[in-house]
């Protein structure tokens, strides 16, 4: 498959469509949502964030492949938890129920890696409440997945939070933290069996739920490399053995270059501006390889 020469002249940064009935128009750090009322239409775009800052520079086709991938995982778990798609009329496109947001991010680990490795790393072994034992090296399994919430910012910084201050802010109350709980723990062991059968090792997610009319449902995307870690299974152990990192799909190889560059998102960093090479490399292996 041929490439344009200006692969960036494909990417889809931003949107403003005049939909009938809009009600209100939200730009988030990857997608674009229209309020219809009862429903959302959320545009994926080629936007990507990472330290909950947007990049200046997309990513060719990304938005489509997010949402498709998206709307893959939310077919194949409607069975476990409703959720919030109707239809998805365009690869960039979805469109499905407005519910009132839950404020915290369920966040599932099943392995010491990322965000879990850092505080790891710096001697800290206590993660949203959560114990993380001893002895453990980067990208080993904990014993059982943990959940480690983080609270959902509107602006700024999401934050990790403890079920105890989940429970004494009133964020939730513990009969709904305890069906979101069952919901993590039995999507990620669906995602992690449908992760092997492709032969990956799916390391660590995100969910987001809401509540409409009462009922709990999973909203936005799952499973998909913006919300998700994933390891080659393949390998795995010997590369564990011999001390070696392990081959993902991700978006760490971004967070580690703009960590290496000097940047973690923290006041009075300035964004480093990745080079075309680092963006698009990729992208033209892959297409070129079709």
């Amino acid at each position: 498959m041929a490439l344009p020469d200006d692969i960036r002249s494909c990417t889809l940064r931003n949107t403003s469509f005049e939909f009938p009935g809009v009600k209100n128009i939200y730009h988030g750090k990857v997608r674009d949502v229209y309020d219809l009322g009862d429903q959302l239409l959320m545009v994926a775009s080629d936007r990507i964030s990472a330290f909950d800052h947007i990049l200046p520079k997309s990513i060719p086709y990304k938005g489509q492949v997010l949402n498709q991938i998206a709307q893959h995982f939310l077919l194949a778990t409607q069975d476990i938890v409703p959720n919030w798609l109707i239809a998805t009329p365009d690869p960039n496109v979805s469109i499905g129920i407005k519910a009132n947001a839950v404020k915290i991010e369920m966040v599932i680990r099943g392995y010491l890696a990322g965000h879990a490795w850092r505080e790891y790393k710096a001697g800290r072994r206590l993660i949203c409440g959560e114990v993380m034992p001893e002895g453990l090296k980067e990208n080993d399994a904990f014993p059982s997945p943990i959940i480690t919430p983080t609270t959902k910012a509107s602006e700024g910084h999401d934050a990790d939070i403890s079920i105890a201050d989940i429970q004494s802010q009133g964020i939730v109350s513990k009969e709904v933290w305890d069906q979101l709980a069952a919901y993590t723990q039995t999507l990620f062991a669906k995602g992690t069996e449908m992760a092997l059968a492709r032969g990956l090792i799916l390391v660590d997610t995100k969910y987001e739920f809401g509540i409409i009319d009462g009922k709990i449902i999973l909203i936005d995307e799952i499973h998909t490399p913006d919300s998700s870690r994933y390891f080659y299974a393949d390998g795995y152990k010997s590369r564990q053995n011999a001390g070696l990192p392990q081959t993902q799909l991700s978006k760490e190889f971004v967070r580690e270059w703009l960590i290496a560059h000097g940047f973690q998102g923290l006041e009075g960093q300035q964004m480093p501006d990745m080079p075309d090479e680092f963006c698009m490399g990729n992208i033209r292996s892959l297409y070129t390889a079709v």
